[in-house]
């Protein structure tokens, strides 16, 4: 039997990106684009200092050979300059400042008076670094070509799996904002998903336990469910019925994924269903107050291990509300000190009537205090209710601009 829903008309609360090296220097290195774009000044000065360091390098030690009164005991620093370059230019740059380093080398120890035999020695060496580097430069080279394929394949099961969210759904303005802590791999274990249905507009933001490639794949089985039963179920509890079915024949004995699931089904209020996730932020006239669930119900995948079974939590939401659904990766975010991230008191700072301007100031907010490089997945999704303009005043033709009462089409 299903437990009977918990009403809050008005709610109460109770109490809650650093590339790898070699990327780097290929973006620093990258040709200007082809339509006319200038590159970044930025990105044209590692450009040429990448391009440059080498050759400054053996020209140094040149320099030094030539007035230090030992030129000898100088040259094999020349080798710093194809090693370098090893990082920093493809096979052919590489070979180019061997090259110079070689010859510089030569000259040098014939200027000295060095012997055959030592000069040859020096030389060999120099010319073994060169090769070697030169094999290092190619290796990096095709291991970026495979990294930018993985990317490219990343970013397309990125937008079929994690797919934008327009600015406009149903009576809401929408924005998300989604970092991967695997920088390179752009999608993780967190997941969200905000659709239009014959019954309004309906959501999921969830955090699957673990990391990497396994919680990837349950993150999109809960999505794949998520977007099959929020079309089919009218009521916000048989889907997440559906999800938890489904997880209990896919997902191992330890893994689980906490959600909120979400729906709108008229004008004046938000059905939540909150399975062991964070609290979301509701933004109204009072401030930023936090929605606990009524009851608490275990995460999904764990309700076999509890007798509770999801309840149906009912929110206001006035003109002007929003209301912000996050992972843990954003409240558990640390910075130096081990404080954690104060989501609450920044939201409040940073809020605005825009809700993508709103996260983008969230977003970099919460990078300042992590010191620039997320340790977790952190999503946020916000929504906002826009308030409803006056009626035209008597005599105007124009209408006054309503929220429509219907049901939000499906797609």
């Amino acid at each position: 039997m299903r437990p009977a829903r918990t009403h809050h008309p008005t709610h109460r609360p109770q109490r809650q990106l650093a590339r790898p090296f070699s990327a780097l220097w290929r973006a620093a290195r990258r040709p200007a684009p082809a339509r006319g774009d200038a590159p970044s000044g930025g990105a044209g000065v590692r450009r040429h200092f990448a391009a440059g360091v080498p050759v400054l390098i053996i020209a140094a030690v040149a320099l030094l050979a030539l007035t230090g009164g030992t030129g000898m005991s100088w040259l094999p620093l020349l080798a710093v300059g194809p090693a370098l370059a090893a990082a920093t230019s493809g096979p052919w740059g590489v070979l180019r400042i061997g090259a110079l380093a070689v010859g510089l080398g030569a000259a040098i120890g014939v200027h000295a008076g060095t012997s055959d035999r030592e000069l040859a020695i020096v030389l060999s060496a120099l010319s073994a670094v060169t090769l070697a580097s030169t094999l290092a430069s190619a290796l990096r080279r095709r291991r970026e070509r495979v990294l930018a394929a993985v990317r490219s394949v990343a970013e397309a099961a990125q937008h079929a799996f994690l797919k934008p969210v327009p600015s406009t759904v149903g009576h809401f303005q929408a924005a998300v904002r989604y970092s991967a802590a695997a920088a390179e791999a752009r999608i993780g274990g967190d997941l969200y998903a905000l659709v239009p249905t014959p019954f309004g507009i309906r959501l999921i933001v969830g955090d699957v336990r673990g990391k990497g490639l396994p919680a990837v794949g349950v993150a999109a089985l809960v999505l794949g469910v998520f977007r099959e039963a929020a079309y089919d179920e009218p009521d916000l509890l048989d889907v997440v019925h559906r999800i938890e079915r489904s997880l209990a024949r896919n997902l191992g004995p330890d893994d689980f994924v906490t959600a909120v699931i979400a729906g709108y089904p008229d004008a004046d209020r938000m059905e939540l269903v909150n399975c062991g996730h964070a609290a979301p932020l509701l933004v109204q006239d009072a401030g930023v107050l936090p929605v606990e669930p009524a009851r608490p119900t275990p995460p999904l995948g764990l309700r076999a291990l509890a007798d509770e079974t999801p309840s149906l939590q009912e929110v206001a939401l006035a003109d002007g509300n929003q209301l912000l659904f996050y992972t843990d990766g954003v409240t558990e975010a640390r910075d130096h000190e081990r404080e954690f991230y104060p989501l609450r008191e920044r939201l409040a700072l940073h809020l605005s009537e825009d809700p993508s301007r709103t996260l983008a100031a969230l977003h970099e907010d919460l990078l300042t205090h992590v010191g620039g490089e997320l340790h977790d997945d952190a999503a946020m999704l916000l929504l906002r209710k826009p308030a409803v303009a006056p009626a035209a005043p008597s005599g105007v033709d124009e209408p006054a601009v309503r929220c429509p009462s219907r049901p939000v089409a499906a797609e």
